[in-house]
């Protein structure tokens, strides 16, 4: 199994603990060794993949994370990192495969600038967001177009700093909603709002208005330095797996 080289410190480490969760930080600071030492990690398909990115940004966060999601993951079903490779759902959310088997696992992982998050657990579906907080020249756009009338309402009583971190708050666990839901952005997140009790505190539950059987349980994450938010299901259909 590739090992991080001597000159290449491991660049992910535990966050915290969210129940049955695991939520791992990756550092994605550029760093010469540790990129060489995540490209060793990568399959082939991998590898052409990460050879289509133009920027060397993109191309970074993606080794950085997909090797430490491949070493995470390595080190949670005890096999070796050749016996692991990754399939897709219908809407492009990612499960892990050893073999032709798919591996009792969930997982989800973001990324913004030069800070990922992994978050993994045994079973159930899940999903994670993290955003660096940035000034939008889009944002009032974006506030009219992915946020419902009572988040819009909420946000236009807010200014300054404290609107743009509200504005990643709401975004970030709209995205994770959706990530755990595996439906992606072919949902639209203007037809649900974070219930008040999220939007004003840290951990709520949040049930999909198009689907009232399944409830999720939303953990915000954010500071000073970043929005972050993880949803994780908490009941569900019978016989429904969907990544």
């Amino acid at each position: 199994m590739p090992m991080p080289t001597p000159d290449a410190p491991q660049w992910w480490s535990m966050l915290r603990e969210i129940g049955a969760l695991q939520l791992i930080h990756v550092d994605l600071t550029p760093h010469a060794c540790v990129e060489a030492s995540a490209f060793s990690w990568l399959d082939e398909s991998e590898r052409a993949r990460w050879r289509r990115f133009v920027y060397s940004g993109p191309r970074r966060r993606f080794a950085l994370c997909r090797a430490a999601l491949r070493s995470i993951l390595c080190a949670q079903l005890g096999c070796v990192n050749p016996q692991l490779s990754f399939g897709y759902a219908c809407h492009g959310k990612p499960f892990a495969l050893i073999g032709n088997d798919r591996a009792p696992v969930s997982f989800n992982v973001s990324h913004s600038d030069k800070r990922g998050l992994i978050v993994y657990a045994s079973q159930g579906q899940l999903g994670v967001d993290v955003e660096e907080y940035a000034p939008r020249r889009d944002m009032e756009l974006l506030i009219g177009t992915v946020f419902g009338p009572n988040e819009q309402a909420h946000l236009a009583l807010t200014h300054g700093r404290s609107k743009i971190r509200l504005f990643y708050k709401l975004w970030t666990i709209k995205e994770a909603l959706i990530k755990a839901a595996g439906s992606g952005f072919s949902c639209d997140v203007a037809r649900f709002e974070v219930p008040p009790a999220l939007r004003h505190g840290m951990t709520g539950a949040f049930v999909f208005p198009q689907r009232p059987t399944k409830a999720w349980q939303v953990e915000y994450i954010g500071n000073d330095e970043f929005a972050g938010s993880v949803a994780y299901e908490i009941s569900s259909d019978a016989g429904d797996i969907d990544g």
